[in-house]
């Protein structure tokens, strides 16, 4: 099944939206499990403050990866200033 990469950067201010939503999108994450490969915040220059998302995802087609990053609580939230969907081949694996 291809791998597709969310990349999401937070839009200005959007640090309360992120702790409020934090637990739902964590459960929903894991509701996606095996599909999921990897997951975490990107972190501005300071190394502490979460500016946006990385998520690898499996899925059957770009429409269908981009659909189910729709669901995501931050996305329903309004966290997201913008997003970008592509598909990744997963070359290296340690």
């Amino acid at each position: 099944m291809p791998l597709f990469i969310l990349y999401g950067l937070d839009k200005p201010g959007g640090g309360d939206i992120r702790k409020a939503t934090r637990q739902r999108h964590l459960d929903w994450i894991a509701s996606l499990t095996p599909r999921v490969k990897i997951a975490g915040p990107m972190f501005a220059d300071d190394g502490a403050t979460p500016i946006g998302s990385v998520m690898a995802l499996e899925a059957d087609s770009l429409e269908a990866a981009k659909a189910q990053f729709a669901k995501d609580p931050y996305a329903a939230a309004g966290l997201w200033q913008s997003t970008t969907v592509r598909q990744f081949n997963w070359v290296v694996k340690q």
